[in-house]
């Protein structure tokens, strides 16, 4: 459904908000470490996610990534966005691209609602829900 770059993408955010809720910062080290990623792989990705805005970085001795106030009301559709683009929101089921509603495929209304239902829950859900559960160990973040 995501590919493995949103994948990892999602998790890192998801792990630097958890990790600088108090106002800290945190390295590309530990987040590689935290969500069992390629250290380069997932440093190109937050440097993405950076420069678009979904969270910061500071250069220098006490630098790192962290979400602040406003990048917490940031969804896991605008990770999605900035990752994949739009195709999980408006794509069809079996790829093709003159899938519509004069022209459906055979699986395009029963996709559209699936479609649908994850569009809804990713737009719903705000990067800082997950913090509590993560650190009560209620919820995951490495395989």
């Amino acid at each position: 459904m995501f590919s493995k770059t949103c994948e990892y993408a999602i998790r890192g955010v998801i792990f630097i908000a958890q990790k600088t809720a108090d106002g800290s910062r945190i390295g590309i080290k530990e987040v590689a470490a935290g969500i069992d990623s390629p250290e380069h792989f997932i440093a190109k990705i937050l440097q993405e996610l950076s420069r678009k805005g979904i969270i910061q970085s500071q250069k220098g001795p006490t630098g790192g990534f962290y979400l602040d106030a406003q990048s917490r009301k940031h969804t896991l559709a605008d990770i999605v966005h900035v990752i994949d683009g739009d195709q999980i929101f408006t794509g069809c089921g079996l790829g093709l691209k003159q899938c519509s509603e004069t022209k459906p495929c055979p699986l395009h209304n029963e996709f559209k609602k699936i479609r649908d239902a994850i569009s809804k829950l990713l737009r719903s859900t705000h990067l800082g829900e997950f913090s509590e559960q993560l650190e009560h160990k209620l919820v995951f973040l490495k395989r």
